[in-house]
């Protein structure tokens, strides 16, 4: 019986990779210039090989300097944050939580928008977006208490006024921001966009994605312990506190490195963990992994939505938002009362 539940994961895996190439090519084709699956195709091999000709050279500037980036970006960030969600949700216990419950975003929001509110570089808002994500979790278990003890439901109402008090903090910047260049510039970061992508941003948030995600999939078979009690965890000789910050400390280097090039893309790390558990269950060894594989095919269709629908290019955080918000009103109904108390 384990042996079958072990290939049937290993299969919706390799499932799942097959869908991530799938919308990559979607990505690639739709948009403002169309071109079906098959020129797609045909342009990318005479691309590599450099064998184009005049009337194929625009079409593939467009797929190698705007599309190629874009899908890069929304590949990183997606399976960032969805794994990052998969992991918080295990050390939790609790299909609610997400990097956007627990001060995580809105932390990094803050920072980052601290230092375009200055002026500084790519590196200080990376800096900046880490450094305060990672204070807001220290604020959230300082407000609830003692985080053995404390209850989900006083982690997120902590979450949720920390979230507020960076809000908050994001609001007074702007109001004080120089409203024709750093305003603008803070109010459009916030909603979330790709528009901008760039392959100097793609490795910007390759960086912190390859350590923090590196750290989770290495650590995704201990994981499976802080389902348990702490003392059963340690029984197996692991140290569920130090676990615990391990993964905190990996979740905001990849939020951090999300929030700096794209802005805010929220629900991400709540919404496509809860469906790859539905397909998965709740073994760490296959949720991590898969979690990362359908948050970046998420991610890209999302992103073709947005720049495809309309003439004018709607934010991706609003478009998560719109589907995040339902499917959490669906985790509240079914799992209730249970999963705020823990």
């Amino acid at each position: 019986m384990k042996l079958f539940d072990y290939t049937f994961k290993n299969i919706v895996l390799i499932g799942l990779l097959f869908l991530l190439l799938i919308s990559v090519m979607i990505a690639l084709s739709f948009g403002r210039y169309e071109m079906n699956a098959m020129e797609t195709a045909t342009l990318i091999g005479r691309g590599l090989f450099g064998i184009l000709d005049e009337e194929s050279s625009t079409e593939w500037m467009i797929i190698e300097s705007v599309r190629i980036p874009r899908i890069l970006l929304a590949a990183i960030i997606g399976a960032g944050l969805a794994m990052s969600g998969a992991a918080l949700q295990t050390v939790f216990k609790n299909p609610l939580v997400g990097p956007q419950f627990l001060g995580f975003s809105g932390g990094a929001a803050f920072g980052g928008a601290l230092a375009i509110f200055f002026g500084l570089g790519i590196f200080a808002v990376v800096s900046g977006a880490f450094s305060f994500a990672l204070l807001a979790v220290v604020m959230v278990f300082f407000l609830s208490g003692d985080a053995k003890k404390a209850s989900i439901l006083s982690l997120i109402l902590s979450g949720i006024v920390i979230t507020a008090f960076f809000g908050s903090a994001v609001s007074l910047l702007t109001f004080f921001a120089d409203p024709y260049s750093n305003m603008p510039a803070i109010v459009f970061w916030l909603m979330g966009s790709f528009a901008g992508a760039s392959y100097d941003k793609v490795y910007i948030a390759l960086i912190p994605f390859l350590i923090g995600g590196t750290v989770l999939v290495a650590l995704r078979w201990k994981l499976n312990y802080l389902a348990l009690s702490d003392d059963e965890a340690k029984a197996f000789g692991v140290n569920p506190v130090s676990l615990r910050w391990i993964v905190f400390i990996s979740v905001a280097l990849i939020v951090s490195g999300g929030v700096a090039v794209a802005g805010e893309v929220g629900w991400i790390g709540l919404v496509v963990p809860y469906m790859a558990r539905m397909i998965l269950g709740s073994d760490c060894r296959y949720l991590i992994i898969g979690s990362g594989l359908l948050g970046a095919s998420f991610l890209i269709l999302i992103d073709t939505l947005s720049r495809s629908m309309m003439a004018a290019e709607i934010p991706i955080g609003i478009l998560t938002a719109f589907i995040g918000a339902p499917i959490f009103f669906i985790l509240l109904r079914r799992y209730g009362r249970k999963a705020l108390h823990g």
